[in-house]
C-alpha cells in the first residue's frame, strides 16, 4: 500500500530493511520535476558486505554523475538468490569445468575482488528494477514521457536510478528477451565477469555470467548524448530491424550513500556466444594508437584486437558481402546525421563448425525472423534484410563460406563538439599525414565503410 514520504530507515532503531522508490520526469541530465509525494516501500534484500565497505568500493570504481528521480514501486530479489542457490547444486562438476573453459581470460568478481562490493550493488539495483517493468509492462507506442523517465528506487546504503525504462523495456521485448531472462541474467544469483578492455577511457566493464550481457560505465555528457538521440535510435532500429547498431538494454545511474550519481549502460554483447570465438577486433579505419601488443602464446588472456593488428587479413563474407556494405552505410550515415564519431566496428570470427551450417529445413523459421520489425508495406522496402542465421544473437551474426563473424557498432555517444574539434587540431599537428580518429562525424563514416570494402570479399 501507498505511504507517506520516506523516512531514514537509519534514523529508526530497529527498522527493518526496506527499497524505497520514487518517480519523475526529467528533460535533461540534471533537472527534474517531481510527480507525486508518496513512495512504495517493499522489504528488500540485503547487499553483500557491510555498508560502509560498499560504498567506498563503489565510490572509486565508477565514474560520472547523474540526473535526478521518479516514482513507482520495487519488490525483492531473494527469490533470486534461492532459486541461484537451489540451481547451483545441481550443476556437475564437468558442467563447471566447460564453463570455466570458455570464459579463460575473464575474471570472475569474487568476495574480495576490488569491484565485488560495486558488483554487487548493480546486481541488487537491477533486479528491482526489472521486476518494476515485468509487474507494470509498457503497452502501445512509446509516449515522450517514457523517452524523459527516470525510476530511482532506494535501497539501504545506495540508490539506483532507471533512466527511460519503459523504452528500453518495449527494446528488450521486440528482440524477444523475456523480462525473467534478463533479471536472471543481471541479477544477484551469478557473479559478473570482469573484462579488461584495451580502451584508453577510464570505463569499467562487466560482463554477465552467461556473457550475454555487457555492462560499461559513462560519463555524464555521454548519457546525455544517449538520451537526446534516444528516440532516433529506437526509429532507426524499428526501421532497419537488422542494422548492427549495438542493442542498449538500459541506462541507469548509481549513487552511493550521499555520494555523486555515476552512470552505467546494459547492452547486449556482440561477442555473443563466444565459446568458439577464435580472435576479436575493434576497429576504427585508421592508424594512430591502433595496434595492441597480442597476449603471448599460451595466454589465457582473452585481448581485443586493433586495426593495425589485421593488416593483411580479410573477412570473407561471400554472398553476404552486398548486405553488410549496405548495412554499414545505412548505420554510418544515420551516425553521421546524429554528429557521432569515434565509434567502433567491433568484429570477432570463428570457423564454421558442421552444426552451424544452417539446414534447409529451418529455411521458413529463418525468413519469419528476418522480416520480424517491418512497421508497414511502405518502411519495409527501405529494410535491408537478410535471412539470420538459427543462433543466439543472430542481428549481429553473419555467416560467410568458412567462417562465421560476430559484427557490430558500439560506443555511439561520442558528439563532435568543440572538444573534439580541439583535439582533432591538436592531432592534425602532432600526427601530420597520419590517419587518426578524431575526424568529422561524415570522414569518420566514410573513411570506416572504406575499410570494410578493401576488407572484405
Amino acid at each position: 500500500m501507498l505511504q507517506p514520504r520516506r523516512r531514514d530507515p537509519q534514523a529508526i532503531p530497529g527498522a527493518p530493511f526496506r527499497i524505497g522508490c520514487s518517480r519523475d520526469r526529467h528533460r535533461s541530465i540534471g533537472r527534474s520535476r517531481r510527480r507525486g509525494g508518496a513512495r512504495l516501500m517493499l522489504r528488500g534484500y540485503p547487499v553483500a558486505g557491510d555498508a560502509a565497505g560498499a560504498r567506498e568500493a563503489a565510490a572509486g570504481a565508477m565514474a560520472a554523475p547523474s540526473p535526478g528521480p521518479r516514482e513507482i514501486l520495487a519488490p525483492s530479489p531473494e527469490a533470486g538468490h534461492r532459486a541461484a542457490a537451489s540451481s547451483s547444486g545441481h550443476r556437475g562438476l564437468l558442467w563447471r569445468l566447460r564453463d570455466k573453459q570458455c570464459r579463460l581470460g575473464l575474471f570472475e568478481i569474487s568476495p574480495g575482488h576490488e569491484l565485488h562490493q560495486v558488483m554487487c550493488l548493480m546486481q541488487a539495483g537491477l533486479w528491482a528494477a526489472t521486476q518494476v517493468s515485468m509487474d507494470h509492462p509498457p503497452t502501445g507506442l512509446p509516449t515522450e514521457e517514457d523517452f524523459s523517465e527516470v525510476l530511482t528506487q532506494v535501497h539501504e546504503g545506495f540508490e539506483l536510478g532507471t533512466l527511460a525504462g519503459p523504452v528500453f523495456a518495449r527494446l528488450r521485448r521486440s528482440l524477444g528477451l523475456a523480462e525473467e531472462d534478463y533479471q536472471a541474467a543481471l541479477g544477484p544469483s551469478r557473479p559478473y565477469l570482469q573484462f579488461l578492455s584495451t580502451s584508453k577511457s577510464k570505463a569499467s566493464f562487466f560482463l554477465s555470467h552467461d556473457q550475454r550481457f555487457f555492462l560499461k560505465t559513462l560519463r555524464s555528457r555521454e548519457v546525455q548524448a544517449l538520451l537526446a538521440h534516444l528516440p532516433r535510435y529506437v526509429h532507426h532500429l524499428q526501421r532497419h530491424p537488422h542494422s548492427l547498431l549495438a542493442r542498449v538494454l538500459g541506462v541507469h545511474s548509481l549513487r552511493v550513500a550521499r555520494g555523486k550519481k555515476k552512470y552505467f549502460i546494459v547492452m547486449q554483447s556482440v561477442f555473443y556466444p563466444a565459446g568458439r570465438i577464435s580472435e576479436r577486433y575493434d576497429i576504427k579505419g585508421c592508424e594512430v594508437s591502433r595496434w595492441v601488443e597480442p597476449a603471448p602464446e599460451g595466454s589465457v588472456l582473452v585481448l581485443v584486437l586493433k586495426d593495425l593488428n589485421f593488416q593483411g587479413k580479410t573477412i570473407n563474407l561471400g554472398p553476404q558481402r552486398s548486405w553488410f556494405l549496405r548495412q554499414m552505410e545505412l548505420d554510418t550515415a544515420f551516425l553521421r546525421e546524429l554528429n557521432v564519431l569515434d565509434y567502433s566496428l567491433l568484429m570477432a570470427f570463428q570457423r564454421l563448425h558442421e552444426d552451424e551450417r544452417g539446414p534447409g529445413s529451418s529455411l521458413i523459421f529463418r525468413t519469419a525472423r528476418s522480416i520480424r520489425g517491418a512497421q508497414s508495406a511502405e518502411e519495409s522496402g527501405a529494410q535491408n534484410r537478410r535471412l539470420l542465421p538459427d543462433a543466439p544473437n543472430a542481428l549481429h551474426i553473419v555467416d560467410g563460406p568458412e567462417h562465421r563473424y560476430f559484427l557490430g557498432l558500439v560506443d555511439l555517444t561520442t558528439v563532435y563538439g568543440l572538444r573534439k574539434r580541439l583535439e582533432q587540431l591538436w592531432k592534425t599537428l602532432r600526427y601530420p599525414g597520419r590517419t587518426f580518429s578524431t575526424v568529422s562525424p561524415a570522414c569518420y563514416a566514410r573513411r570506416l565503410c572504406q575499410w570494410v570494402e578493401a576488407h572484405t570479399e
